[in-house]
């Protein structure tokens, strides 16, 4: 059955990512590929196996749903952290898998401790401190509560890693900030060594701060959007530039591009409005070609009037408003364009390209937001 679009996922782009990371790293720094928000729009079940063939053995989910997935398609028995949500009612599943996870506040730790004794395996926890973030983490004055707790339940708890996140590294304006954390997580690992309480692996970097920050790498570095082949921000390519490859200036290769093909095709009058209310008259008799998706497929209703598309390798123009299933675009000075032709909305058609980056800035999101707003239904299909 045809969808109305689908995703291509580059392979090749994938091992091109993971090579120049892993390169820049080091070989002491194990990568943890973080795959929150369905792997960043690419789909878990997609990427977990893609990574492995380039030598991953570690990844990072936010909640407990997208541990099972990982846990579930791996093939090569990789560890699975999870950072975020996850209900006390699922310990006992997620311990008896042997998947870690964070804990940040004592209610978890707690829960974790009592459900290990419980079923008699031991919890895997990542003890995360607050460092300057003020989202989750043990703070200052929790320390020597935390430390008794730990030590009375040793016989319980594997102490897989000692972790923080940064506020802010993808930018210079957050400079300052960002290393007060640095000196705060320091400040509390020393802390928890003078208390004879070591840890497995230490790790507190994210992209940016890996990428920015090199004594953030330690024993494990979380990388995200980096390994999907996009900066964390402009300001961290252009920080890193000059330290790139003469003959490598691009060294992060975008894996994704959104396709998808004309429905059919329509004759439009000089002054007549295409599409919902008057938001376009045409201004001169028109050619336009309906493409199969809308805001129900992640294409912003921004892109009104504004949005852009590749079709037969030329860039040509959204008219109209972006309703919930199509869009309109203006193909009058296109030759032999037909109904089943392609459509790239994201990705290279000829020697043209619409990056995530130009998409991004017309709908006012950042990449992250963009990729991960892609509907989980839409096909992806792994390509070389």
């Amino acid at each position: 059955m045809q969808h109305t679009s689908y995703i291509e996922i580059s392979k090749s782009a994938y091992a091109q990512n993971i090579d120049f990371l892993k390169s820049d790293i080091g070989p002491k720094t194990e990568i943890s590929v973080v795959v929150k928000g369905n792997a960043y729009g690419h789909g878990i079940e997609n990427i977990v196996p893609i990574a492995e063939e380039n030598g991953i053995r570690h990844f990072s989910t936010f909640s407990a749903d997208e541990a099972l997935r990982v846990h579930q398609v791996s093939k090569e028995g990789s560890q699975v952290m999870m950072m975020g949500m996850l209900g006390n009612q699922d310990l006992e599943e997620i311990i008896k898998k042997r998947i870690s996870f964070y804990v940040f506040e004592f209610d978890r730790l707690e829960a974790a401790i009592e459900a290990a004794k419980k079923i008699g395996v031991k919890a895997k926890i990542h003890v995360e401190v607050e460092t300057g973030f003020h989202r989750t983490g043990f703070d200052w004055d929790e320390l020597d509560w935390l430390a008794n707790l730990l030590k009375e339940n040793l016989d319980c708890l594997e102490l897989r890693g000692l972790c923080t996140h940064y506020a802010g590294a993808e930018s210079i304006n957050n400079y300052v900030r960002v290393r007060k954390q640095i000196k705060q997580y320091k400040k509390i690992k020393l802390w928890f060594e003078r208390k004879d309480l070591e840890f497995e692996k230490y790790h507190s970097a994210c992209s940016a701060a890996t990428l920015l920050y090199p004594e953030t790498k330690m024993d494990l570095v979380r990388l995200g959007i980096a390994s999907y082949g996009f900066w964390p921000t402009q300001e961290t390519y252009m920080y890193r530039f000059k330290s790139l490859p003469a003959n490598n200036k691009n060294p992060l290769k975008r894996l994704i591009s959104w396709k998808s093909s004309i429905m059919n095709t329509k004759k439009v009058n000089m002054g007549e409005f295409i599409g919902y209310g008057s938001s376009y008259m045409a201004p001169r008799d028109m050619t336009i070609a309906l493409v199969p998706i809308g805001y129900a497929h992640g294409y912003s209703r921004m892109l009104s009037n504004q949005g852009k598309l590749l079709i037969g390798g030329k860039i040509v123009s959204v008219v109209g408003t972006v309703t919930m299933n199509s869009i309109a675009a203006d193909i009058t000075d296109l030759e032999g364009v037909q109904k089943g032709d392609e459509v790239v909305i994201i990705g290279k058609q000829g020697e043209n390209e619409i990056t995530i980056a130009s998409f991004g800035e017309s709908t006012q999101q950042v990449n992250y937001e963009l990729l991960t707003r892609l509907p989980q239904d839409i096909p992806r299909i792994v390509v070389e």
